[in-house]
């Protein structure tokens, strides 16, 4: 027996959390540690594998000021082994992450997204790592679903459904795997429901090892095996790392030991690291000259804690670009608020940050029952698994949806039953307009008919920093705008 050790550690959805957070006196998460905690164990093992499932972009004024090429010299810094692309990765635009790809100094890697013209794909699909004799191929994989921000990129596709994506997963396992290949690895940003179905439907004799997944922000205690494959997510941020202990039997060719946890990071764990302090605290410096100045103040700090559920800063987003508006109901995407928590001090910076797409907002009139199925559309059974989109909604409304049954039993605004005849104004951002059909079960050229939509603001941030520099004390409160009944 020719026994080997590999570790694996793994990152998902960093979203720009480059800074520490504090809590009681302890420290935790943030690029310096987490950079610390790779290096320590890259010293301590023989065999290192560090790979990144995707979204280094977003949520931090670090990234947004440089358009994520601050983002890119700070991974490179972290120096993952390999990177898929994650939805977040093309928010600057499909040109612009081809140009930061030139930058990074890791192989990024994507199987399924080609020009339309010729069907080139954009990416390496895969890549060869080899340890101490392990060879590992990467694989990575990103769909559609999660790719709704580029619906204008007319030059740029990709695979058109999970099934489409499976092939491609059979088709460069039948054409790139050889006997020297040891593990397969599947790098994926789909979502741990998207991953469930990947598994199921692999061929075993594709060689499928794990799943390495991210978009879906799952944090797990232990592997979920499907298929015979684990599936494996490290939750959001820097807070924490995911790491999997291999023991291989290079002679057989077979894992004999397989152990996976989520490892903290926090002064117990992560040393500093600090010449990634020193690059760090170079954009701080230029960020915070910029941009930490106190636009206003909360009564106290609210709290956005889910994206399924009515919370304290999904009402009052909804509720200050309803503000003073000329349309009735605003539906606030609830994943557009990146933050948990906010206040009670709010600099420009931490508004930034919270809501990090600035977008246009569209106008749209729809009827009663065309709302109603879209509320339907919206509480279906996938959204409890945070898969969906999902809304916040401005003052007014109560709506009571229960779960068992699939059914509204109230369906109210400004304290009446919406009619199926009635006709209502509402406003959301241009992300989910350009994808209203697929985010709210009603095709948008039957909503046309009714009013031809138009655009009322052409930034929502502009919306709120006049609300937050006009309002100050400001509360929002849990009101039972959204009651779910189990």
């Amino acid at each position: 027996m020719a026994k080997k050790k590999l570790v694996i550690l793994h990152s998902n959805d960093l979203h720009g959390d480059f800074l520490p957070k504090e809590k009681d006196g302890v420290e935790t998460g943030g690029l310096v540690r987490l950079s610390g905690y790779v290096k320590k164990v890259r010293a301590e093992e023989e065999n290192v594998i560090y790979l990144n499932a995707g979204d280094m972009f977003r949520g931090s004024i670090i990234d947004s000021e440089y358009l994520g090429l601050s983002t890119i010299n700070l991974m490179n810094m972290l120096r993952p082994d390999v990177t898929a692309v994650g939805n977040h990765e093309v928010d600057y635009g499909i040109a612009h992450l081809l140009f930061l790809e030139k930058c990074a100094r890791f192989p990024i890697v994507n199987a399924d997204l080609y020009v339309t013209l010729n069907n080139a794909r954009l990416f390496q699909p895969y890549l060869n790592l080899e340890r101490s004799g392990i060879r590992v191929m990467v694989i990575g994989l990103l769909t559609p679903e999660v790719l709704a921000s580029t619906k204008g990129e007319k030059v740029v596709g990709g695979v058109i459904d999970l099934e489409r994506a499976v092939r491609e997963v059979g088709v460069i396992c039948d054409n790139y795997r050889t006997k020297k290949t040891d593990l397969v690895i599947l790098l994926t940003h789909i979502g741990i429901e998207n991953d469930r179905k990947l598994a199921e439907a692999l061929n075993p004799d594709w060689g499928v090892d794990m799943i390495v997944g991210g978009h879906s922000h799952t944090l797990m205690e232990e592997p979920e095996v499907v298929n015979g494959v684990p599936i494996v997510q490290a939750g959001t941020g820097s807070g924490q790392i995911g790491r999997f202990d291999i023991e291989y039997d290079t002679l057989w060719n077979k894992i004999l030991d397989l152990r996976w946890t989520c490892v903290p990071i926090n002064d117990e764990t992560a040393p500093k690291d600090e010449v990634m302090a020193m690059l760090l605290e170079d954009y701080r410096g230029e960020t915070d000259a910029k941009y930490r100045r106190v636009v206003t103040n909360f009564a106290r700090k609210l709290t956005h804690p889910t994206r399924i559920q009515e919370t304290e800063m999904g009402n009052l987003y909804a509720d200050l670009v309803q503000w003073e508006s000329s349309f009735d109901i605003m539906m606030m995407g609830t994943g557009a608020i990146r933050k948990k928590e906010m206040g009670p001090v709010v600099e420009y910076q931490d508004m930034l940050e919270n809501t990090p797409f600035d977008d246009v907002l569209w106008m749209l009139k729809v009827t009663g029952a065309q709302f109603r199925t879209m509320l339907l559309h919206i509480f279906r059974d996938e959204a409890w698994e945070g898969h969906t989109e999902f809304y916040n909604f401005s003052k007014g409304c109560r709506f009571v949806y229960r779960k068992s049954t699939h059914t509204l039993e109230e369906f109210r605004f400004n304290g009446k039953e919406i009619q199926d005849d009635q006709t209502l104004l509402i406003a959301m951002q241009s992300y989910h307009y350009n994808n209203f059909d697929e985010f709210l079960g009603v095709p948008l050229e039957e909503v046309k008919k009714n009013m031809k939509p138009r655009v009322v603001a052409t930034s929502v941030n502009n919306l709120v920093e006049e609300y937050f520099a006009t309002h100050q004390d400001i509360d929002s409160h849990v009101e039972g705008r959204i009651v779910i009944l189990e």
